[in-house]
């Protein structure tokens, strides 16, 4: 049996991770050029404002926020063997009840009590939301796939209602919950835009990293991943860790909700649905599940986004070309996969 070296592995996954961005953005100048655009002028005012830009900077740092801790959460369900593709009905809905509780209680509670509450509110709206799906998995082995989506579709649409209907503002012309003063909201760092909810998404991803790598819970997860029959002949409570699972990776999704309204848009409009969630889940299987790379990588999202915008309006681009690209890492990853698990075939045989 052949082993690597462990430089010559770690070069290799280096390799296997940064090659699909690279033919991705080359593919992307050449849909570029055949839209009569310039690619480096593209790329130029995407680098530009997204990321050497002070206030491009700032709006990339914060657009980070969110994203993060969607991608914490997707990776405790990916590491246990669980698809909770799910999330953006989880943010929604845990964004729509901050959005309505946060104005109401601003009122009477100081702002540190209404973050924390507000907060904990989220986590239990994005986790109960996805007690449905835990419970088909765990007591009936229904497939995730299909019940996270649908009350994904649910959810979003719930939110919509919940809005123009209970919690829709009387004062304002189109649908949408009360406004939260800019005050109460989320405090900013230093002399910055970015606010101290970014600083929250670093350190629960890390956190989440070494719990999934060095904590027993996380291993048990890590376990029922890799082989529920192992899991059960191992003396685990599957159908606990499944739920668990869920009510973590759920949980996350609604605090991005949460960190969103109360660090950027202090109010939620009917039809409001960002769709974090499909973007989110490429970045995670692109960092293979690792919280760091994970975080380089919703980075470079962000600065896409936040460039691409510009660009767009500079270029006559769409401002949706982006996830063109993401779209375009996905399929190279997977062919990337593919002709790597054919190499290993070919080396064991």
């Amino acid at each position: 049996m052949n082993r690597q070296h462990p430089l010559v592995s770690r070069l290799h996954g280096t390799v296997s991770v940064l090659l699909p961005v690279v033919l991705a953005l080359t593919v992307g100048a050449i849909l570029l050029l055949a839209l009569g655009k310039d690619p480096i002028a593209y790329y130029g005012y995407v680098i530009r404002r997204g990321l050497l830009s002070p206030t491009g900077l700032e709006a990339s740092l914060t657009r980070t926020a969110p994203l993060l801790l969607i991608a914490a959460g997707l990776i405790v369900a990916f590491r246990s063997g669980l698809w909770n593709l799910g999330v953006d009905g989880q943010l929604l809905l845990a964004a729509v009840v901050t959005a309505a509780l946060a104005p109401e209680l601003a009122d009477r509670l100081p702002s540190v009590l209404v973050i924390a509450v507000c907060f904990a509110v989220a986590m239990a709206v994005g986790a109960a939301w996805s007690l449905i799906p835990a419970l088909l998995k765990a007591q009936f082995g229904v497939n995730e796939i299909i019940s996270t989506l649908m009350m994904s579709f649910l959810g979003v649409s719930l939110a919509n209602v919940l809005i123009k209907i209970p919690f829709n503002d009387p004062l304002t012309t189109v649908p949408q919950t009360a406004t939260l003063a800019v005050e109460d909201r989320l405090s900013r760092l230093a002399d910055t835009t970015i606010h101290w909810g970014v600083l929250l998404a670093l350190v629960v991803v890390v956190a989440v990293h070494h719990a999934m790598t060095m904590t027993a819970l996380g291993m048990r997860l890590q376990i029922v991943g890799a082989n529920m029959r192992t899991a059960v002949h191992a003396g685990l409570r599957l159908r606990l860790l499944v739920i668990v699972a869920f009510a973590i990776s759920a949980g996350l999704a609604g605090l991005a909700g949460a960190v969103d309204v109360l660090g950027v848009h202090g109010t939620i409009r009917a039809d409001w649905n960002p769709a974090y969630g499909i973007v989110v889940i490429p970045l995670v299987f692109l960092a293979r599940f690792n919280g760091y790379a994970v975080i380089a990588f919703v980075f470079v999202f962000a600065v896409l986004v936040i460039g691409g915008e510009s660009a767009a309006r500079r270029l006559d681009v769409p401002t949706y070309f982006v996830l063109v690209l993401v779209g375009l890492v996905m399929l190279f990853m997977a062919i990337t996969e593919f002709m790597d698990h054919r190499r290993r075939l070919t080396a064991r045989d």
